[in-house]
């Protein structure tokens, strides 16, 4: 059942999840943003600490990316075409240190250890 759920959701295999992710890549480049840019570090907390842990160009470069998307999106406009060219909306900058973290928080729960920070929702 897990694979074929799997292959379902597989680009690669399946028309409508190639077609549902070439619709998300043009919107992320309209406004020049990545995939994980879009993960709220104020809901999930293992997001906040996967960016604590990342070095601090990496944050920076998000930071200002979530700015301009933000400038873009209040002036109704979109990026200049040459600069959308240039985009790598799918290109992971988060996803190994947020499955590390999850990882250790799990094995931290496992052992019956305390929290490192405490999980509430603001």
């Amino acid at each position: 059942m897990a694979s074929f759920l799997q292959s379902f959701l597989d680009p690669r295999k399946n028309w409508l999840a190639a077609q549902h992710m070439k619709s998300i890549s043009t919107r992320l480049r309209h406004y020049g943003l990545r995939y994980d840019d879009l993960y709220d570090p104020y809901y999930d907390l293992d997001v906040k600490e996967a960016l604590n842990r990342l070095p601090r160009e990496i944050v920076d470069a998000r930071n200002q990316r979530l700015k301009r998307a933000m400038d873009l999106s209040m002036k109704h406009e979109y990026l200049p075409e040459n600069l959308q060219a240039m985009q790598t909306p799918f290109r992971s900058y988060l996803q190994d240190m947020l499955a590390f973290v999850k990882k250790e928080r799990a094995e931290r729960e496992e052992l019956g250890a305390l929290p490192l920070y405490q999980r509430t929702i603001p």
